[in-house]
């Protein structure tokens, strides 16, 4: 891995789907590499979302979800703040993407990150520097 790598919420929730074993192998060596090269970035929206998508749609207990975000936090986090709203919509009107993806993708950027892993986002696009891959196909 060359570079920052930011780490969308599908990724970490990847991490915990043993229904998804293929997924989930490439998310925990995508999520061990950042760990290792101290190259993984994520925000509190990544968090915030990972909670919730875990708890709703895997059933993993609260108490083991809260943890996790607890780990998974020890990764470069980037705090949202009003730029990064304001930047966020205008990159939504620039690019056509959702306002939640381009917050992320505001995160991504404000990181001085090279790489975007999403599996939601258009694989091999560059938006400012930023190269998103799915790192799933």
């Amino acid at each position: 891995m060359n570079g920052r790598n930011f780490f969308d919420s599908n990724v970490l929730v990847y991490s915990d789907d043993k229904g998804n074993p293929e997924k989930q192998a490439v998310a925990l060596e995508i999520l061990e590499q950042g760990r290792l090269t101290r190259k993984g970035v994520v925000s509190t929206q990544v968090l915030q979302e990972y909670f919730v998508s875990v708890i709703r749609k895997l059933s993993v207990p609260t108490e083991t979800a809260r943890r996790k975000v607890e780990l998974f936090s020890r990764f470069d986090l980037v705090t949202n703040q009003l730029e990064d709203i304001l930047a966020a919509i205008d990159l939504q009107r620039l690019h056509q993407t959702s306002f939640w993806d381009a917050l992320i993708i505001r995160a991504a950027l404000r990181s001085n990150c090279s790489r975007l892993y999403s599996e939601d986002l258009q694989s091999g696009r560059r938006i400012n520097g930023l190269e998103i891959v799915n790192p799933f196909a």
